[in-house]
């Protein structure tokens, strides 16, 4: 009876609305709390929540406990004394700073030490490598593929240079990849014609990542001259964009000889090697220097499975003298805004060819290496003749399958006049 009593005397005294109040203040307080507890269980990485699921579900239960006992204690308040109502009061309160302290306690339990993360990654790598495989959603899958280290998926090529070697394919290269929307591979895959027996996965995966709107692009100038790239790269995709630079092909051959010759000293002479019989002047066609630079041979493969509107001829000599120009051809092949422009080039006297620089930027323009450049050996002003002779007929057959007259023969009537000279 005298709890009934001081009950309705406490009653009396407090008004409804303070009690109303107070409990409203104690449901926001569950809220935000468990707020807070759903916003910590999502702000750990996905490995790091398999690794310590079983240890967030007894945490996470004693903490389900503490909110119930606090919702109770507000449910409960009208029928405390006024005496107990204080002391209730106080509880709750102390409740609420021993929820703030499981809080504070679980997050530090959940970030591990060093040594703690490490048995978890081995203990993860050895039990639960392929559960977790078979549990990853769609999303969770989709999400580990876009969301890579620097924020892109890696796709297969939409565009490759595929030749020619000598012709200027590095230069080409590193100034498309000055453009924001390209992005390529540094170093040559030789996917098509040496490695192709590793699968588009393996090739795909040496791609860098790219977001949507940019290019994926690659160079092997060797694919040109292997009789089976074609056909390879037509069955990866046959929209692809192919871009060829060629170069006077006796240049070539003699830069190709001059790269050759810096490897292996010990080489017999450009002159020994060209000639099957030098009295005769029977060119070695068979010659590797020789043979690429016979760009009809080479194109009309090609044409077997890709329209002329898939690809694209850059002129290597005009993309020395003038790779503004050269580059904004390439560019609209490609589908891209006209970023690069001539504030990107300076020419280099030294080497002989423009060098990479930023326009807003006054540092060193960037070049290419030493092996480009390369000073070429002195070669009988007869051999050039004989070479010329050569290639015209060939050099004939590409101008009108490309529809493009690179003028070749040009530089060997003003070759023969300095050398008449």
């Amino acid at each position: 009876m005298a709890f009934w009593s001081s009950t309705s005397v406490f009653t009396s005294k407090v008004p409804r609305k303070i009690l109303f109040m107070f409990t409203l203040s104690l449901s926001v307080t569950y809220l935000f709390y468990s707020l807070m507890s759903c916003y910590n269980s999502l702000q750990f990485p996905l490995q790091e929540n398999y690794a310590y699921q079983g240890r967030l579900v007894t945490e996470e239960t004693t903490f389900v406990t503490l909110r119930e006992k606090l919702y109770s204690a507000s449910q409960g308040l009208a029928e405390f004394t006024e005496a107990e109502g204080t002391t209730a009061v106080s509880a709750v309160r102390d409740h609420a700073e021993a929820e703030q302290r499981t809080v504070e306690w679980i997050r530090t339990q959940a970030a591990p030490t060093k040594s703690a993360a490490a048995a978890a990654a081995a203990a993860y790598h050895t039990t639960a490598l392929e559960r977790e495989h078979q549990e990853f959603s769609t999303t969770d899958s989709e999400l580990r593929v876009n969301c890579t280290s620097d924020y892109g998926e890696k796709k297969l090529p939409q565009a490759i240079i595929i030749g020619v070697k000598k012709g200027g394919t590095r230069a080409l290269l590193e100034a498309l990849r000055v453009h924001p929307d390209v992005r390529a591979v540094g170093n040559e895959p030789h996917f098509f014609d040496r490695n192709y027996e590793k699968g588009l996965d393996w090739y795909k995966d040496l791609m860098p990542s790219t977001l949507e709107g940019q290019i994926t692009m690659e160079k092997t100038p060797s694919y040109f001259v292997t009789n089976h790239a074609p056909k390879r790269i037509h069955t990866m995709a046959r929209d692809i964009k192919l871009i060829i630079v060629v170069r006077n092909p006796v240049t070539r051959a003699i830069s190709d000889y001059t790269q050759t010759l810096s490897k292996k000293p010990e080489i017999p002479t450009f002159e020994v090697l060209a000639f099957k019989n030098r009295t005769l002047g029977l060119i070695d066609a068979s010659w590797s220097a020789l043979r690429i630079g016979i760009y009809a041979l080479h194109l009309e493969s090609w044409m077997q499975y890709f329209p002329l509107s898939q690809m694209h001829f850059v002129s290597g000599e005009r993309l020395i003298v003038d790779p503004a120009g050269e580059m904004a051809k390439v560019q609209d092949f490609l589908g891209l805004k006209r970023i690069v422009t001539d504030k990107h080039f300076y020419f280099n006297k030294t080497k002989g060819f423009p060098c990479l620089k930023k326009p807003e930027d006054s540092s060193t323009p960037r070049c290419l290496g030493k092996s480009k450049g390369r000073t070429h050996p002195k070669i009988d002003a007869d051999l050039i003749r004989r070479l010329h002779k050569f290639y015209k007929p060939f050099n004939m057959m590409f101008y009108q399958m490309t529809g493009q007259n690179f003028e070749w023969e040009l530089e060997d009537d003003s070759e023969s006049r300095s050398s008449q000279d």
